[in-house]
């Protein structure tokens, strides 16, 4: 598979405003997709969290693989000021639990502005990767749609700041990735969730890196979706799929475009089963 590399304009633009905005904020709201949650930590954010309170959010908890999910919570939450949750922002009402979080994360400040007899709101800076559900998130947590949201990468492309009823206020920001993406493998398992755009993706070949670690991770999801026979080979995997399926052009050939873009969309949509693509071994 050739080498996946998507960093746009716009998102150095991004990182630049998130830079001169970060002395504002009083703390990070960090969201992380659940199904491969280490390889949506950004680490052109590093720096742009130092010395600030995170909140990390594992989102799409509903479609990840509990234990895991669970695990890496325990791990982010040993951070120094630093705490984790999972929730499913679609379903209404999960981000309830966040508003008791942030206080505990800026009870400091809250405190002297107590002290002071200041009514200033705390302000937090949502980040992410694209497409791990930052935008659902903040109207979740409004209770209704103040941001523009979709199931695919790059739907905002601006900064939003949105006033919660609490007193909050909360910073909306593109989703936005690295220059360099040098290790491969999380560049894939970034394609596979959606935080990269499709267009640039050979969806065949990142069809097969899918399949072989379903093969190792999930092999009784992928025997189940599909009633076929367990093997180490992916590409045997896919085309017996495609025979079940009766996915063949003519002559009897495989319709490889149509098998590999139907997996895709089977693990995007849960069809499997809760799958994590980055396993405890990755921690």
């Amino acid at each position: 598979m050739a080498k996946v590399n998507w960093f746009p304009g716009h998102m150095a633009k991004t990182l630049m405003q998130m830079s001169k905005e970060i002395k504002n904020i009083d703390m990070i709201i960090y969201v992380l997709d659940a199904r491969a949650p280490l390889s949506c930590l950004n680490p052109k954010f590093n720096e742009l969290c130092e010395n600030k309170p995170i909140l990390f959010v594992l989102n799409k908890v509903d479609l990840a693989d509990d234990y895991i999910s669970n695990y890496i919570k325990m791990v982010l939450k040993q951070k120094d000021n630093c705490d984790c949750i999972s929730l499913n922002s679609i379903q209404s009402g999960t981000s309830k639990i966040i508003e008791p979080i942030m206080k505990n994360l800026c009870k400091n400040k809250l405190q002297k502005y107590a002290k002071k007899q200041l009514t200033i709101p705390l302000r937090a800076m949502v980040i992410g990767v694209p497409n791990c559900g930052k935008s659902t998130l903040i109207n979740n947590m409004c209770g209704i749609k103040k941001t523009k949201t979709g199931d695919k990468a790059g739907v905002t492309r601006g900064k939003q700041w949105v006033a919660l009823k609490n007193g909050f206020e909360i910073l909306d920001t593109p989703g936005t990735l690295w220059p360099n993406l040098e290790n491969q493998e999380i560049a894939k398992k970034l394609c596979i969730i959606g935080s990269i755009k499709d267009e640039i993706v050979d969806i065949n070949e990142l069809s097969l890196y899918l399949v072989t670690l379903l093969q190792k991770y999930y092999p009784k999801f992928l025997q189940e979706r599909y009633d076929i026979k367990l093997n180490d080979n992916a590409l045997l995997t896919i085309n017996e799929i495609a025979q079940k399926k009766h996915f063949l052009i003519k002559g009897g050939d495989i319709d490889y475009d149509r098998t590999c873009a139907m997996i895709i969309d089977d693990f995007r949509k849960g069809r499997f089963g809760k799958i994590t693509l980055d396993q405890v071994e990755n921690v």
